[in-house]
């Protein structure tokens, strides 16, 4: 890989995983109602599994989506569904319940780890880096070198949401503006998914 295209990927890295997604709405959340500590295995999950996702479609998985489009899109669709219901889920979360403690719990490693596999942005990105951004010479090195990377670079990327909503922790400690907050995120959450679904029906 060469300077240029290594410092292209990185800013490629850089935007899309400091930009507004599921992962960084969710991260956001967790942070107001759990803080940094116990989102930790969450950001983890992430960064993590994003790499295992990257390895997959480098060895061979973009190809069978290249083959077989509908798999794609049915994965898509998955993925959305899925965001739907956290969405809903976030919207419900943080609010006392009837001993005075929170409802919910912040999503563990595996739980953000597999999230990777049906978030619509992750494939996005994970597809546009090895078909933008890997040379076909030492495929298997330059494959490892761009998951390595996205976690260096993403990784701090998706702390800078959390820290960001722990900051925001004391100002939300009114059960009612936290579930405000919350309701606010999850429908943030939804309209991230405005250009997923609208590229599959072919409105864009």
């Amino acid at each position: 890989m060469t300077t240029e295209l290594l410092l292209a990927f990185v800013a490629f890295a850089f935007v899309t995983s400091i930009t507004p997604g599921p992962n960084n709405m969710m991260l956001l959340a967790s942070g107001v109602n759990f803080g940094l500590r116990r989102s930790l295995p969450h950001m983890l999950g992430i960064s993590l599994g994003f790499m295992v996702l990257i390895i997959c479609v480098g060895l061979g998985l973009g190809q069978v989506f290249a083959q077989f489009p509908v798999l794609y899109t049915l994965l898509r669709y998955l993925g959305a569904a899925y965001l739907l219901y956290l969405a809903w889920k976030i919207a419900g979360s943080g609010a006392p319940d009837s001993t005075g403690g929170e409802r919910g719990k912040p999503f563990t490693f595996l739980q953000a780890a597999a999230f990777q596999w049906v978030n619509p942005k992750a494939w996005v990105m994970a597809i546009g880096a090895i078909a933008t951004y890997t040379p076909q010479e030492n495929f298997l090195v330059n494959v490892l070198l761009i998951a390595a990377l996205f976690a260096v670079v993403g990784g701090p990327c998706v702390g800078l949401w959390t820290v960001a909503g722990t900051l925001l922790r004391s100002w939300l400690r009114n059960a009612t503006v936290l579930r405000l907050f919350n309701i606010g995120m999850a429908v943030l959450l939804v309209a991230s998914l405005y250009p997923i679904l609208a590229d599959i029906k072919g409105v864009m």
